[in-house]
């Protein structure tokens, strides 16, 4: 599937674009698979320790990790993409129906940013003592470039948000300033995540990013969005992902990019999923000595 000029003129004018229908599901099954697979190994572990009493093995990927969670909320560590290490989650980052749209943005000389998250987000639950001032409240209004290193200012790094259930007004889909990106970076602070201090936020008028499974939410890095609250039974899983042109500075350079795509040197393209997962291991060995946001 490639965009047509009327969606690249609107991402380009609007800062933002959803298209439906890219990822097919044989592609996002296989993911869902290994991250069942991940949460099931985890709960074993816990349930072994006595931190988790019910491992709700009859429950399907939309409820099962809620209902771990609501018992230990360890269940969540190690559960990121660059924690976890999974081979699907490998192969995910270089489909060529998700490629084949960061190619019409990009170019086709392409990496993966280092910058990449699998997310569970759980219901508002009143009744359990959660509420919208604590960890199930809104994402704040943020830009992805807050997390890059200034370094990385020239580059061109897009933001592809997909969504492994139907990500609505519901589930706790984004909110979406149009056509702010504009104005470029605005100053963010740390208070109750990463988010653009009160006084630089815009009087812009958010449009609702619903977006269907399958589909993805493609966003300028210098775009305010945010997360918001999942008034539904069902946990809204998404996948957030970064690319940028090879060679460009990442934003995380201690941190591991890799070639997905070239034309010009195709041998450059990382096919082996250890060879990754090794990448990854020594970068987290090494000593943090690079502030990797701007707050």
């Amino acid at each position: 599937m490639r965009l047509t000029i009327d969606q690249v003129i609107q991402y380009q004018t609007e800062g933002y674009l959803i298209v439906e229908d890219v990822i097919s599901d044989d592609i996002l099954q296989p993911v869902i698979d290994e991250l069942s697979a991940e949460i099931a190994r985890k709960a074993e572990q816990l349930h072994t320790e006595g931190k988790i009493t019910n491992l709700h093995e009859s429950e399907p990927f939309e409820r099962r990790y809620g209902l771990l969670h609501a018992q230990c909320a360890e269940i969540g560590r190690g559960l990121d993409i660059n924690e976890y290490l999974g081979k699907a989650m490998f192969d995910f980052l270089r489909n060529d129906s998700l490629l084949d749209l960061v190619e019409c943005l990009l170019g086709s000389e392409l990496s993966c940013n280092p910058i990449q998250h699998v997310r569970a987000k759980l219901p508002l639950n009143p009744a359990a003592g959660r509420t919208e001032t604590n960890y199930y409240e809104n994402v704040p209004w943020h830009q992805d470039c807050a997390v890059t290193t200034e370094d990385s200012d020239a580059s061109e790094i897009i933001t592809f948000w997909l969504p492994l259930i139907d990500a609505t007004a519901v589930t706790g889909c984004m909110e979406i300033m149009p056509e702010v990106f504009k104005l470029g970076y605005m100053k963010h602070q740390a208070q109750g995540g990463t988010t653009i201090v009160p006084e630089q936020l815009p009087h812009v008028e958010p449009v609702c990013g619903e977006c269907r499974k399958g589909g993805i939410v493609i966003m300028n890095k210098y775009t305010p969005h945010r997360g918001i609250t999942n008034r539904s039974d069902r946990i809204r899983w998404s996948i957030d992902l970064r690319y940028h042109k090879s060679g460009a500075n990442s934003g995380r350079s201690i941190q591991p990019s890799f070639v997905v795509r070239s034309k010009a040197a195709p041998e450059n393209v990382l096919t082996d999923h250890e060879e990754w997962k090794n990448l990854w291991l020594e970068s987290r060995a090494k000593p943090v000595t690079q502030k990797l946001h701007r707050v």
